[in-house]
């Protein structure tokens, strides 16, 4: 067995971020795998979600945020390329755990056990997991997906990775930890600060928030008329990730708050936005069962939230 940390499966704590009180506890496949694999190094990954803050709506869907490698190495001393997987992926998660790096590796979410119920032996479903622990012999392995820590061997492990994989090569990346930097608290804030006032300056022009109340609305007859697979498809999509993005980014303002920036109202106000968003969200589903649903008013108090945290931040940060 080739083992980067000491993880039990049976033990092993997610984030905060990732507890069971928190109202969107997964956001997307990337941002989770980062904020366990950080989490578990012992760094704070709440750091490092200044990019919640240049969130944008990419016209048809609620942008795909992700950890930007120039944050995390600014911040953590972690860096992250793109690898060749020339050799096959078994072989590379195992030199590169030999020498104390992790890889991303997008896989085939039908042979993830974790995702039993919804994915697992049921649907081919792109997604990401960050490798911790290989045992070639005993066709097993240890990894981070979504909001924790899992294990899979057999028939799992040869079809996701081993003799049994077909398919293109996937798209991996190499996490090198040989510098990471455990920063004191003071050096720390500077740079989030710094980090945060970067993506200010990247915000969209327009609220995101109104943009996509644009589009939900013009999309209602269309999805009253589709599946409910499509239905969950576009949740996903819009109002999950915008809620969850939401919720990272009041984590964020109570982090600063905590470290004297006057940016816990603007945390109340995003914690707002991720409130309504599963509440649109509930009631997009009853659109799906016949009724006409109303959400004109939510999506306006999301928009004013929404501003109102944006403009906190910004006042707080001296932008």
């Amino acid at each position: 067995m080739t083992q980067l940390l000491p993880i039990d499966v049976a033990t092993y704590e997610p984030s905060v971020l990732h507890r069971g009180d928190r109202l969107w506890v997964e956001t997307n496949c990337y941002v989770d795998i980062w904020i366990e694999v950080l989490h578990a190094l012992g760094l704070d990954p709440v750091a490092g979600l200044a990019f919640t803050l240049s969130a944008d709506f990419d016209g048809d869907q609620w942008q795909f945020i992700k950890f930007p490698p120039e944050d995390v190495r600014v911040l953590y001393g972690i860096s992250a390329s793109e690898l060749n997987p020339w050799k096959g992926i078994e072989a590379h998660v195992e030199e590169q755990l030999e020498l104390g790096r992790y890889l991303t590796v997008e896989v085939d979410a039908w042979w993830l056990p974790d995702t039993a119920g919804t994915s697992y032996g049921q649907a081919h479903v792109k997604t990401t997991i960050v490798i911790n622990d290989i045992d070639r012999q005993a066709r097993r392995l240890g990894y981070f997906h979504n909001a924790d820590y899992f294990e899979l061997d057999g028939d799992d492990y040869d079809h996701l990775i081993g003799s049994k994989f077909q398919g293109l090569p996937p798209y991996v990346e190499l996490l090198r930890t040989d510098r990471m930097i455990r920063r004191d608290d003071q050096d720390l804030a500077e740079r989030v600060v710094s980090l945060v006032r970067s993506h200010l300056e990247r915000r969209p022009e327009v609220n995101p928030v109104r943009q996509m109340a644009d589009r939900v609305e013009s999309d209602l007859a269309w999805l009253a008329a589709s599946d409910i697979e499509v239905f969950h498809l576009y949740a996903f999509a819009t109002l999950r990730q915008c809620g969850a993005t939401a919720e990272l980014a009041g984590s964020l303002c109570d982090w600063l708050a905590a470290r004297g920036f006057d940016t816990a109202a603007s945390g109340d106000a995003f914690r707002r936005v991720a409130e309504k968003a599963k509440s649109v969200q509930f009631k997009l589903a009853r659109l799906m069962a016949g009724r006409s649903v109303d959400l004109a008013p939510l999506f306006d108090e999301m928009a004013v939230d929404w501003d109102a945290a944006i403009d906190g931040v910004v006042a707080a940060t001296g932008r």
